[in-house]
């Protein structure tokens, strides 16, 4: 694991490319809002409070996750989220953060059942929202975290699992090299990691990080060299 990078690393290394605080909007699912993290509200908003608290970045960070969404759900909610958040002159964001995918990959029903979302039709959906995001100003994309298989289903209705959870990763991050934006695999991150460190930081219900796993996604964020040189 590389070493952690200090949030005042990383804003000194954001504000050196702008003469001004930037504001970012982060639009997804549960991940993004933060569900189960009831100490730290989650990585984007521990973000969003060492960035407001910094005198040398300052910079402004909506948390637009909402629990539940599927890539079509924020396609089709982004350029509404996007044009209403207007400040002074700045009139619109300066990055959007995308991370959503997950529940897209679901089984519905039972173990094998069909995904909640047609993978081609997934295929299909992150493209768009890729291209939609980038119409408006840059874009990174952070990925999803393993599930723990062994406490599905989830809501007694959707079964996550490792082998779907990676097909649908892949066609992400591959879209997103296809448009050259930049990709954290967190996925394939987390599990290169051993299984006993993974289930630590995941809640009960085998789907959501935990305090310490909010903890550790953000440090993988801050230690991406696309966020860092944003």
């Amino acid at each position: 694991m590389q070493a952690f990078v200090t949030p005042s690393a990383m804003q000194l290394s954001l504000t050196s490319k702008s003469c001004q605080p930037l504001k970012i909007v982060a639009l997804g699912d549960s991940l993004v809002y933060g569900f189960g993290d009831p100490e730290g509200g989650g990585w984007v908003e521990q973000l969003r409070r060492w960035w407001m608290l910094s005198a040398s970045a300052g910079h402004t960070l909506y948390n637009l996750g909402v629990r539940g969404d599927r890539t079509q759900q924020v396609a089709q909610r982004l350029e509404v989220e996007f044009r209403h958040r207007g400040e002074l002159r700045n009139r619109v964001p300066d990055l959007i953060i995308l991370s959503v995918g997950v529940n897209d990959s679901a089984r519905v029903g039972r173990p094998n059942g069909r995904n909640y979302t047609d993978f081609s039709m997934f295929e299909s959906q992150i493209a768009s929202l890729l291209e939609q995001a980038q119409q408006l100003c840059p874009v990174i994309f952070v990925g999803m975290v393993p599930v723990d298989e062994a406490k599905m289903p989830f809501m007694d209705c959707l079964y996550y699992n490792h082998a779907e959870q990676y097909r649908y990763k892949e066609a992400t991050r591959l879209a997103c090299s296809k448009r050259r934006i930049p990709y954290l695999d967190v996925f394939q991150q987390w599990m290169d990691r051993s299984e006993t460190w993974r289930l630590k930081r995941l809640s009960q219900d085998g789907l959501h990080p935990n305090t310490l796993g909010y903890q550790a996604l953000l440090e993988d964020v801050m230690n991406w060299e696309a966020l860092s040189k944003t």
